[in-house]
C-alpha cells in the first residue's frame, strides 16, 4: 500500500489557518484521498488533556516545561494516530506540528533552538511533513483578528514583541526547509489565499 501524505498547517493565531483547515480535507477527499484530520497539541486523549493545560491562561509554564510537554504529546500522537494513518495510506492533515514548537517555545519564549532540534530528532527521527502551509501575517494583524474573534488563551494574551519573535521563528524554519515549508501571504483576500493553497497542494502532493 502506498504511504499517505502528511500535510501540516502553521501560523500564529489570527493568520487564517483555521479558516483554510475547514475546507482542505474536502478538497482532498474530492480527489480520491482518504483524510485523517488532527491537531497539536491534541489528537489523542493525552494530547487533549495537555492542550487544556498548555492553553489555560491561569497557568505560567517554563519554556522548557512547555517544550517537553509538547514533545511528550507529539510522541503519543505519532505512535497512535499519525504513523498508523500514513501506513494505512491515509493523508494526515494536522493543525500545527513541530514547526510551532520552534516558533513559540524558541522564537517566542527564548528556548535554545538546538534544544528543540534535539527533541525533534529524538521523538520523530527523520520524519517531516511532506508539505507545510505556513500562513504568514504581521503580528499586529494576527492579534487584532484574534481579539475580535474570541476570548484569548494563554498564548494569545502575550504582547506584540512575543508574536514578532514567533513569526521570525516560523520564517527561520521556512528558510531552513524551503521545499517543505511554503509561505502563504495571509493578508491577501480569502479567495486568493484559497487559490494559492490549492495550487501548492496540487503541485507538491499530486505530482
Amino acid at each position: 500500500m502506498t504511504r499517505g501524505k502528511f500535510i501540516t498547517l502553521e501560523g500564529m493565531d489570527g493568520a487564517g489557518k483555521s479558516t483554510h483547515l475547514s475546507w482542505i480535507p474536502g478538497f482532498l477527499v474530492a480527489r480520491g484521498v482518504k483524510v485523517r484530520l488532527t491537531r497539536e497539541p491534541g489528537g489523542t486523549p493525552l494530547g487533549e488533556r495537555l492542550r487544556e493545560l498548555m492553553l489555560d491562561k491561569h497557568q505560567k509554564l517554563h519554556a522548557e516545561t512547555e517544550a517537553l510537554l509538547m514533545f511528550a504529546a507529539r510522541r503519543e500522537h505519532l505512535a497512535k494516530v499519525i504513523l498508523p494513518a500514513l501506513e494505512a495510506g491515509e493523508w494526515v492533515v494536522c493543525d500545527r506540528f513541530t514547526d510551532a514548537t520552534f516558533a513559540y517555545q524558541s522564537g517566542g519564549s527564548g528556548l535554545a533552538w538546538d534544544r528543540i532540534a534535539m527533541l525533534e530528532n529524538w521523538v520523530q527521527g527523520s520524519l517531516q511533513p511532506d508539505l507545510t502551509l505556513y500562513f504568514d501575517v504581521p503580528s499586529e494583524v494576527g492579534k487584532a483578528r484574534t481579539q475580535a474573534a474570541r476570548e484569548p488563551d494563554r498564548f494569545e494574551q502575550e504582547g506584540r514583541s512575543f508574536f514578532d519573535r514567533v513569526r521570525e521563528g516560523y520564517l527561520r524554519r521556512a528558510r531552513e526547509m524551503p521545499q517543505r515549508v511554503q509561505i502563504i501571504d495571509g493578508t491577501e483576500t480569502l479567495e486568493k489565499v484559497k487559490q494559492s493553497v490549492e495550487n501548492i497542494i496540487l503541485s507538491i502532493c499530486f505530482k
